[in-house]
């Protein structure tokens, strides 16, 4: 089977070990070592990808692999970038990025194919159990194992066909022969399975559960409702990926994934799922029954690799990647409004690159800095989950949350500059969401730019010129080291 394709993870594997960014654990437990040392990693200062292999209990060659798009060199790979990025040239060369990948993704349309590595070894019901792989329990709160963290879920759209890719978190269930799969019902999945329901009585479904890194960055973030992830991927990649048809839903899969399964989901078919360490840094989950899959087929490669992508207090193994994708698209979001002076976009790491967005403006008429903070604060890209969103002057570096403190002690008056936004779009995943509420939420917009009509005598910024700066940097550059 080739592995050499556009989207091959054992081929960027090999590349990821040559550049010295894929790290080897041997011996970790799948229950709580795996997840504690995936969160020691991405907090180093530069995380690698790490490959864990004898875990106990399974045999050699039984993978997880976490970390993957964790620093700028290994996510400017997995975007087909290069390995030489840095945070600053990674951000700069993604602001049109996404939207081009976006706009030409027709003219990489996945093509299907008949074989592929993943049909290397076909399991049927009943004889499926999803324990054969050493999936982890990530966090110690966690109500179980979660084979599903850096998967990519395929649905169908009953009336158009386009397929979706989507991210979301899938436990085990029923001691390894079904998985939930907790959907939230704004994303592109939901309203898939909804339609099907109300048309069949109930959803094919498909879940790579190892693959490319690129399809977590797609399945991950708001790829517009009329692109079909796969098609967004190739895009992305130069290439058009491949597809297998799943031999029961006809739901198309990578031909190279390491492990899959497909199967039907029903209304009433739930199980009670939770809680688990989310993106927001807590714990997610009341046992609430969440839709369930019959899973009535696995595939998996030989000696197949699963890919974690297990969320928790940021940073943690994908807010890297969230952060960067998200400003970008965002960014380009916001020119596409025909916003004028956009000078930067940051969706911090804090806020698990959802909750605090920071958008930097050159101004140039009364109203601009509340105009840009509205349409940020509610673009398809960036509304859900925001809390807070915040727009400052050029002058302020948006990533630099001391510097965006700054100008907010300095430039915001909360009488007249913070302003709070009601019932707007909001996650069950949030922690002040109660159980059993509706998930609304709100959000301040907060301008902490000069006020406009003082833009000409707001008093100075005492520092230094760039220019001095440059000057004493050149006659001393020991200073500096």
């Amino acid at each position: 089977m080739s592995e050499t394709g556009p989207a091959s993870l054992r081929a960027w594997l090999r590349e990821a070990a040559e550049r010295g960014e894929l790290q080897s654990v041997e011996g970790a437990d799948w229950d709580l070592e795996i997840g504690a040392l995936s969160q020691v990693n991405y907090r180093r200062s530069s995380p690698k990808a790490l490959m864990f292999d004898g875990i106990a209990g399974y045999p050699q060659g039984s993978r997880v692999l976490s970390g993957t798009v964790s620093n700028p060199r290994l996510l400017g790979s997995v975007l087909g970038l290069g390995w030489d990025r840095t945070d600053s040239d990674l951000v700069e060369t993604l602001a049109a990025k996404p939207g081009e990948w976006a706009a030409t993704a027709r003219d990489f349309a996945a093509t299907t194919v008949t074989d592929g590595a993943i049909l290397s070894n076909v399991t049927s019901k009943p004889e499926v159990n999803l324990l054969d792989f050493p999936v982890p329990r990530w966090h110690e709160g966690d109500g179980g194992r979660y084979i599903g963290t850096g998967c990519a879920v395929v649905t169908r759209d009953y009336d158009t066909g386009r397929i979706n890719l989507g991210a979301y978190r899938m436990q085990v269930q029923d001691d390894g022969r079904s998985a939930s799969v907790n959907i939230e019902a704004g994303k592109h999945g939901a309203q898939h399975l909804r339609r099907w329901f109300e048309a069949e009585g109930r959803a094919p479904i498909a879940v790579s559960l190892g693959h490319h890194p690129a399809y977590l960055v797609a399945a991950g973030v708001e790829v517009p409702a009329d692109v079909s992830e796969y098609d967004y991927v190739g895009a992305m990649m130069g290439a058009p990926v491949r597809t297998v048809a799943g031999q029961v839903t006809g739901l198309p899969l990578p031909h190279d994934s390491e492990l899959a399964l497909e199967g039907w989901v029903t209304p009433d078919n739930r199980r009670p799922e939770g809680p688990f360490g989310e993106w927001t840094g807590y714990y997610s989950g009341s046992r609430e029954p969440i839709l369930t899959i019959d899973v009535e087929r696995v595939y998996h490669r030989d000696d197949p690799i699963l890919l974690g992508a297990p969320p928790g207090k940021p940073p943690h193994d994908y807010s890297y990647m969230r952060t960067v994708m998200k400003s970008a698209i965002i960014t380009d979001g916001l020119r596409r409004t025909g916003l004028p002076g956009v000078r930067g976009v940051w969706a911090h790491e804090a806020g698990g690159g959802r909750s605090l967005l920071i958008v930097s403006i050159e101004q140039r008429y009364p109203g601009h800095a509340r105009q840009a903070a509205y349409l940020a604060a509610q673009l398809p890209s960036a509304a859900y989950m925001n809390r807070f969103t915040v727009v400052v002057d050029s002058d302020v570096n948006p990533r630099d949350l001391g510097e965006v403190v700054w100008a907010m002690t300095g430039r915001t008056d909360p009488s007249i500059d913070i302003e709070v936004m009601k019932r707007t779009w909001g996650s069950r995943v949030d922690p002040l969401t109660l159980p059993g509420e509706i998930a609304f939420n709100s959000r301040a917009i907060i301008d902490a730019c000069r006020p406009y009509e003082r833009l000409g005598d707001f008093p100075q910024v005492a520092e230094s010129s760039d220019e001095l700066i440059a000057s004493v940097t050149r006659r001393w550059p020991e200073v500096l080291g």
